[in-house]
């Protein structure tokens, strides 16, 4: 009875009606703020339930009725469908029902016309019956009505903001994942395509189907997590007819040691179809389920052939392109061929760490070393190096040829491989054309499929280099050797240092102001190293030696300087939980992603710009600056009233992940383009212009537009 004249006590404000009470139950329609035309405007059926009774969901179950509204609305005025909150299992003897207690707000779509005049208040009026249950069930109506007034323009009512934003919590969010149904005589079996879940994670799972007819409600679900997902194993009533199958698969995990549980959304278009994961299907070319093998090794070799004339990629290859000047003939081959061995193993090497952890249950795609600020520092300090070498600070030694003359320098052939395993590694920031398609279909492939991709995307990225050493013709006609190749070298400095200075900025974004002491005292450490080694390197006896020693622990000085800001590396941007630190900056009107605030935006109607990035994506960057920054692109954002936020993959972060992983994708750029009134996302391509942007932008509807 307290809850009751609570609720009552709710009724002054504008936004709620005067509830109805019958025997067990006290009702009411709450209006989230003024009607808006040509606005959607979200109603909610409150409902409080006397204790131990409960009412029913789409599906009651075993048995059971569910809530059902009736409208009257004035003219023009239209109502969607009703969202049900996720349901609770209730238990009697054999028999499972599905429902609320306590209480259960029920959200609906008002479409408020667009000739609705402000200023005038409209009335509305929902004829609402129920069944609640206890040891008894008994039906209840309410006839509830709710006057509105009709505004210019509005914004939702700060009184009902936590009841709406409660009941929004409660809905089922769109499933991230993939998933498909096939039935048998004996079985319906649902699964998820969710290879990130492991067995340990997954606790329970249990699938409401809304349509009562298709599996039995109190029959068990039998759960099987392997490495590619989970699998229900349903009991058919036998009574389903051929169609969509949708229902609320109910997961929960262990999260930090305590169980946490998510109702996700499944909607099957027929009985052995696949379901399109969160926020829809991506275009047939980016879908990466959908690729046979032969495409995908295909898309990797072209994604790899790009990724050569990316800025992250580029001065280093320059280095390498530039020595071929020096050969002719089998040398040049033999170097062309080590090169190519070098791009293999790190690409190998990148597969199998990134496939066994993700083995481990870790939420990874590419460039997940990048992810870790030790990783990020170390790599600052290698272009560092590079560059104080080719500017003369320091030049690499007889006896270290062997080693490949500082891993890159010099003739040596294991020069060549360790250029390779450079350039791979600083290749892993840029995503290229039909790199996202290739990489996302090989994570969810077997270990060796997933290996004979990334070998083909790392053969990709070698091919022009070792095209051009095994070209006599293309040999001749380079230029001859001569004095222009130390000048040479010393300008291919320079994109080095900027390199270098990218890297400083992506270590700050990630660890924050604070954290960039650590960096900055190593990159001194570093230089000094360099000179001490330069100035003794050609010194006689202990000298020489000193200033090697020195050199070496002025390194290990660097490195130690970051460790505690970094956190230990790939294992720990690995195993960092989901915990991400917003680091992409939430500028030029974008907001943070969330599903919720992604359900919210699109719930209102608007069309939504979602751009997943991070500050260590170098394509992601570029096409912020040249493809979505501009004040002609702005102005048509604002023009369409296009919501944009922007999902930050810089450190490490679980959800957007499941997204990318939905969408096929395995790293960033992803860009997905909601329209009004469409379940599914336009997937944008990997490399943006502006004129893309603006065309996809000005084919919106114009109703769409706001009235700003």
């Amino acid at each position: 009875m307290a809850a009751f004249l609570a609720l009552a006590g709710l009724a002054g404000g504008s936004a709620f009606a005067a509830p109805v009470k019958t025997e067990h139950t006290l009702s009411q329609l709450v209006a989230e703020g003024p009607a808006v035309p040509g606005q959607p405007l979200w109603v909610a059926l409150d409902q409080t339930l006397q204790d131990g009774w409960h009412t029913y969901w789409i599906n009651p179950g075993d048995s059971g009725l569910p809530t059902e509204v009736t409208w009257t609305l004035p003219a023009g005025w239209s109502a969607g469908p009703l969202n049900f909150p996720a349901p609770h299992r209730f238990t009697t003897g054999p028999l499972v029902n599905y429902g609320y207690e306590k209480a259960t707000r029920i959200l609906a779509r008002l479409d408020v016309p667009a000739d609705a005049k402000p200023g005038e208040t409209v009335t509305l009026t929902a004829a609402a019956n129920w069944l609640i249950c206890a040891d008894v069930c008994v039906p209840e109506d309410a006839t509830l009505t709710l006057d509105v007034p009709v505004a210019a323009s509005g914004t939702a009512d700060p009184a009902v903001a936590p009841l709406f934003a409660e009941a929004r919590a409660a809905l089922p969010v769109p499933s991230p994942y993939a998933a498909s149904v096939s039935s048998a005589k004996t079985a319906v079996t649902l699964r998820l395509a969710a290879p990130g879940l492991t067995e340990a994670q997954v606790k329970d799972a249990y699938f409401f189907a809304e349509n009562p007819d298709l599996v039995e409600a109190g029959a068990p679900q039998p759960l099987s997590v392997t490495k590619d997902g989970l699998t229900l194993t349903l009991k058919p009533t036998g009574r389903a007819k051929p169609g969509p199958v949708n229902g609320i698969l109910e997961v929960t995990e262990l999260v930090n040691g305590q169980p946490t549980t998510q109702a996700l959304a499944i909607a099957l278009p027929a009985d052995g179809a696949a379901a399109a994961p969160a926020g829809g299907t991506a275009a047939p070319l980016t879908d990466s389920a959908a690729l046979p093998l032969w495409q995908a090794v295909l898309f990797a070799c072209l994604g790899g052939m790009v990724l050569n004339l990316m800025p992250c990629v580029f001065p280093v290859l320059s280095m390498k392109a530039m020595a071929l000047v020096r050969h002719q003939g089998a040398h040049a081959r033999l170097h062309g061929l080590v090169y190519t061995a070098g791009v293999l193993a790190c690409f190998a090497a990148i597969a199998i760490v990134l496939m066994a952890l993700r083995a481990g249950g870790q939420e990874i795609g590419w460039g997940f070393q990048l992810q870790s600020p030790l990783v990020v520092a170390v790599l600052a300090y290698v272009m560092l190096l590079l560059g104080l070498s080719m500017s003369g600070v320091f030049t690499v030694g007889d006896q270290f040829m062997g080693a490949g003359q500082g891993l890159t320098q010099g003739d040596g052939y294991a020069a060549s491989f360790f250029t390779g395993v450079l350039a791979s590694v600083v290749a892993t920031p840029c995503t290229a054309p039909f790199m996202g398609a290739a990489v996302g279909y090989a994570l969810v492939q077997p270990w060796y499929v997933a290996l004979a991709v990334f070998l083909a995307l790392g053969f990709g990225m070698a091919l022009p280099f070792l095209a051009l050493a095994c070209s006599p013709w293309l040999l001749r006609h380079m230029p001859k050797p001569g004095a222009w190749m130390e000048r040479l070298k010393q300008v291919l400095a320079f994109p080095l240092y900027g390199s270098a200075a990218w890297l400083v900025w992506v270590f700050a974004v990630q660890v924050g102001a604070p954290g960039m002491t650590g960096i900055l005292v190593g990159l001194v450490l570093v230089g000094f190293a360099a000179w001490l080694y330069g100035v003794t390197h050609y010194a006689e006896g202990w000298a020489r030696r000193g200033g090697a020693v020195a050199a070496l622990v002025a390194l290990g000085l660097a490195v130690a300087a970051v460790v505690p800001q970094a956190g230990g590396g790939v294992a720990s941007a690995a195993s960092a939980g989901g915990a991400s630190g917003k680091a992409v900056a939430m500028t030029d009107g974008f907001e943070a992603f969330s599903p919720a605030t992604l359900d919210k935006l699109r719930a209102d109607g608007r069309p939504v710009l979602v751009d997943f990035t991070a500050a260590w994506c170098i394509t992601c960057l570029v096409n912020e600056r040249v493809a979505l920054s501009s004040d002609t692109v702005h102005a048509a954002f604002k023009a369409h009233n296009v919501a944009l936020l922007k999902g930050d993959w810089t450190n490490r972060d679980a959800e957007i992940t499941r997204v990318l992983q939905a969408h096929g994708r395995s790293g960033v750029p992803l860009y997905l383009f909601y329209r009004p009134g469409q379940a599914e996302a336009e997937v944008w391509p990997q490399i943006l212009t502006e004129a893309q942007v603006l065309e996809a932008v000005g084919s919106l509807p114009k109703q769409s537009a706001s009235a700003q």
